[in-house]
């Protein structure tokens, strides 16, 4: 069985769907069957996106996407910071 990378927006559009079949007097267990996902998947995603809107979901992951690319910036300028340091050294 393959599997799929699902997108923040479909996976907040899964967990509503399995609330309302839920609220329509489903079992949890075949309402998750019903959005074709396992169990141990619905609790991890429910944990991760439980009470985000589609739009919080989408700023979570740019913000997320920024703090990767601010902390290699970060690294990238600690680094040069070493090299120079180590260089002033050298001339005394």
């Amino acid at each position: 069985m393959g599997t799929k990378k699902h997108k923040p927006e479909e996976v907040v559009a899964k967990l509503r769907q399995v609330d309302v079949l839920v609220s329509q007097g489903q079992s949890v267990a075949d309402a998750i069957r019903g959005i074709g996902v396992t169990e141990v998947t619905y609790y991890r995603w429910r944990k991760e996106f439980g009470g985000l809107k589609s739009d919080q979901v989408r700023r979570m992951k740019e913000l997320e996407t920024e703090n990767q690319r601010l902390r290699k910036a970060i690294a990238d300028l600690t680094l040069d910071k070493l090299i120079l340091q180590e260089a002033a050294r050298g001339n005394f």
